[in-house]
């Protein structure tokens, strides 16, 4: 039990409305009092906005929105991004963090999101997770002008889902979560897509099996889950139960693997409509890649960068639980990471990889693969490479290469086409 439920001393801390709270710092403004909209003006009244003021969030008014959807009886001043001003102050915030704790300790989750192990602190500062906590948030406003919310639990899970859900409610920003507050404030959440991790498509799939709020999750047969979703359906219902077994030292050590990765700049704008073929598509090649060398991955990442206008992104990645070289199961993967982070902005580069390589021995299984099915997916695998590297890449495509927004077809041509 112990091993499930581990107990650390998890901070996870937000900057609140961070570009928008940056140009009212740099303006001598108070963001909680002024109306003040980051977005690209030259893009005309259907310009999506980066971030709006705590002020404006007070009226209603969603952080992610057209300049449109703005009440026309709201007054307020556009500016535009500023990717240089908001990465200089998000090194000011990092660089506090790293006066209270070691870097390996520090897990920078975007640029204005990060969790602290504080475990090994709490004797050093003589103070309990909460008050430490306040202090730092403290210390980010005199230092920065910035404020900031923060959830503390005892793994990196519940430390986010607090401070994601509670911490905005409470005057000082802080909200903190044990296990046994799982059932009174975990389980109600709903719908399903407040949840860290569970996207609008996945809610979708969930409400299919009656599933609305995480505690019917919780709750649900976790081997219905992991024959439904597969890998990704135990991670589905370890969350809904609190469990997080990930430790910050992890993310460190995925830097270090070898991996393969692949990358695309796109030739236009896509969103959350189309994107996923593009993913997909260079996953197929990366899976071939790993066929080719006998490996599997144990850590699969994704990276977004939006278009130039705005001039950012993101990149993270998961450990799996088993290693795969399954396309399928790594596009479940993928679309965790994607429905995760995606700001719903446009995007025009992609990058996928494959870390934690290993040696391929056979079929790993557990009570829950199907062995026929892994076989037989594994036997049209071998024989569609086959057919390519005698024929070439687009010797055999998928039906959805020949749509409009793929970009297949072009590629493997650039890449080798045809191999006499």
């Amino acid at each position: 039990m112990e091993n499930l439920y581990p107990k650390r001393n998890i901070l996870c801390i937000d900057l609140k409305s961070f570009f928008a709270s940056c140009e009212c710092v740099e303006r001598g403004l108070d963001p909680f009092t002024v109306p003040l909209v980051v977005a690209n003006k030259n893009q005309g009244n259907g310009a999506i906005t980066l971030a709006i003021t705590p002020y404006l969030k007070a009226k209603g008014i969603a952080s992610r929105t057209r300049l449109y959807d703005i009440p026309t009886n709201i007054k307020y001043t556009i500016v535009p991004p500023r990717m240089k001003l908001y990465l200089a102050k998000s090194k000011e915030v990092v660089n506090i963090y790293l006066d209270y704790v070691a870097d390996s300790d520090l897990h920078i989750y975007s640029i204005d999101e990060c969790f602290l192990d504080v475990t090994n602190y709490l004797k050093l500062y003589k103070k309990s997770d909460y008050e430490l906590a306040e202090e730092i948030l403290k210390t980010i406003y005199q230092k920065t002008g910035l404020t900031a919310n923060c959830g503390i639990g005892p793994n990196m899970l519940l430390a986010k889902i607090a401070m994601d859900t509670e911490a905005k409610k409470y005057k000082n920003g802080i909200a903190k979560w044990n296990y046994e507050d799982i059932p009174m404030k975990l389980w109600p959440i709903t719908p399903l897509s407040k949840m860290w991790g569970i996207g609008p498509r996945m809610e979708k799939r969930l409400n299919t099996l009656h599933i609305y709020k995480v505690g019917d999750l919780a709750k649900c047969d976790r081997n219905l889950l992991k024959d439904k979703f597969g890998i990704m359906g135990t991670e589905l219902w370890n969350h809904a139960n609190g469990i997080d077994l990930s430790r910050i030292a992890d993310y460190k050590q995925i830097a270090k693997d070898k991996s393969y990765s692949h990358s695309q700049i796109l030739f236009k704008d896509y969103n959350e409509t189309n994107i996923k073929l593009i993913i997909s598509e260079m996953i197929d090649l990366l899976a071939i890649r790993l066929r080719e060398n006998n490996k599997q991955t144990s850590v699969i990442g994704l990276g977004i960068t939006y278009s130039k206008e705005i001039q950012s992104g993101f990149y993270h990645s998961t450990k799996l639980s088993s290693p795969t070289d399954s396309p399928k199961e790594i596009m479940r993967y993928c679309d965790i990471l994607f429905d995760r982070y995606y700001d719903y902005l446009p995007i025009r580069k992609v990058t996928v990889s494959c870390g934690g390589l290993q040696e391929k021995n056979g079929i790993q299984l557990n009570l829950f693969n199907n062995l026929e099915q892994m076989e037989k997916e594994n036997k049209m695998n071998a024989t569609i490479d086959e057919i390519k590297n005698k024929f070439g890449k687009n010797s055999v495509v998928k039906a959805s290469s020949l749509l409009p927004d793929s970009t297949a077809l072009e590629r493997n041509q650039k890449i080798g086409g045809h191999h006499e």
